[in-house]
């Protein structure tokens, strides 16, 4: 078997039914984090459970075979330690952070929510009336809105496109049998990492882990297909809404690629004040109060991702302004720009390899899509190593694939119409809506 990982600080270990375990000893920390990742998101789930992972993120906390929802929180308290779980397209993550001593005890008590929770009937009851209210709060968020319009001019019908909380009707109807089922489906020992990273004893975590988690089955790895690339325009009018939203993006090679061009291209065009998505629409013209650009990156593939808010007369201006800025950036690229990207990536992974459960995060996801872990040397080695020709390639690739538009809140009429005309002025190509 091939090294999982160089890093003289990470030890990574396969239990024989499939479970991945790593460890990152942070020898000056005196506490630690430790997750418990589950390769069961959004892109794996049908259109008629679509939200269900969510679902069992809450549930799993509501009792299992030992202990109820009460005991599972006062047994975390009672040791200081802080409690927390989210959901991705790809992944379900368990979280607990304490002291590092705790640490094992963590993996133990993280390892039975993953392994025997029961969903209570009716704690589910109770728990689907704080989901709707979440999905209450998400449709009433005009940048929440068009993200999910904008996931799906990207990807249209396949799975990527689902929002992780899933759709209002479906946590309506959920019943405690299809969370049973989508467990037993899903969480396996192949789909399964156990992770922690502080002033902790290896051994001890993989020990821990073995105890909790070994008796899970085996099971199949849960894929995604490999999206297809759509491109188009969606919006929607929010009621009482004052400023205009704008997600629009173009794909990226994914984590497999191994080509950091993009995520440089994005830190480049849009990352810090002095970036030119910033300099050009809110210093210099005044046309927005809010731009980011950010590359998103999953197994399969990512998206160069674009997001405004202003008022609503600025719609065509700022869509004709961020496409000239992008067409400029394929055809010359300032060595300066380039070194205050690099150097605003190496910056974020150095952060991110002090904060434990960054580096936790990091590392699963790199188990789930490379089947190994990369070292910090090795992330800020390839981000250094990219070169302003990668960078324009990386743009002018970008821009000759049909971009995805979504447009929410304060939405006027012919809205759609117009972003296509201003972004087909500037021969940048949309795909069909």
């Amino acid at each position: 078997m091939p090294a999982l990982t160089d890093d003289p600080d990470t030890t990574v270990a396969l239990l024989p039914n499939g479970v991945r375990v790593v460890a990152i000893r942070m020898a000056h920390l005196e506490t630690a984090s430790v997750s418990v990742f589950v390769r069961a998101g959004s892109a794996h789930e049908s259109a008629a459970l679509n939200g269900i992972s969510h679902v069992v993120e809450h549930m799993a906390f509501k009792g299992t075979h030992a202990r109820d929802a009460g005991r599972i929180n006062l047994d975390a308290e009672r040791l200081g330690a802080d409690v927390n779980a989210h959901t991705d397209k790809d992944h379900t993550a368990f979280h607990m952070s304490g002291l590092a001593a705790h640490a094992p005890r963590f993996v133990a008590m993280l390892g039975e929510l993953v392994r025997e929770p029961t969903f209570p009937e009716t704690e589910l009851e109770r728990e689907r009336q704080v989901l709707l209210h979440e999905h209450t709060e998400d449709e009433d968020d005009p940048m929440a809105t068009a993200y999910r319009l904008f996931d799906h001019a990207c990807y249209g019908l396949h799975p990527l496109a689902q929002a992780v909380i899933g759709s209002r009707r479906n946590v309506e109807r959920l019943r405690r049998a299809d969370l049973v089922g989508w467990v037993q489906r899903h969480y396996h020992g192949a789909n399964v990492i156990v992770a922690a990273a502080g002033g902790i004893d290896p051994a001890a975590i993989l020990d821990a882990a073995q105890a909790a988690l070994g008796a899970l089955p085996l099971g199949a790895p849960s894929e995604i297909a490999p999206p297809t690339w759509g491109g188009g325009i969606r919006s929607r009018r929010i009621a009482g809404s004052s400023q205009t939203h704008v997600v629009l993006g173009w794909p990226l090679p994914g984590l497999l690629a191994a080509d950091p061009a993009g995520e440089v291209a994005a830190a480049l065009f849009g990352e810090g004040m002095s970036s030119p998505l910033m300099a050009e629409l809110r210093e210099k013209r005044g046309l927005v109060y809010y731009a980011a650009c950010s590359a998103d990156l999953l197994a399969h593939g990512g998206e160069f991702v674009v997001e405004a808010s202003f008022e609503a007369d600025k719609l065509d201006e700022v869509l004709r302004e961020v496409a000239r800025s992008l067409r400029a950036q394929a055809e010359a690229t300032d060595p300066v720009d380039l070194e205050r990207a690099r150097n605003q990536l190496a910056v974020r992974l150095l952060r991110a390899h002090e904060r434990p459960a960054r580096r936790l995060e990091d590392a699963a996801l790199d188990l789930f899509a490379l089947q190994r872990v990369r070292s910090q040397a090795e992330r800020v080695d390839l981000v250094a190593a990219v070169t302003a020709s990668q960078v324009r390639d990386a743009f002018a690739r970008l821009l000759a694939a049909p971009a995805a538009v979504a447009i929410a809140g304060r939405v006027g009429r012919g809205a759609s119409e117009r972003a296509r005309a201003s972004l087909h002025a500037l021969g940048t190509p949309v795909g069909p809506d």
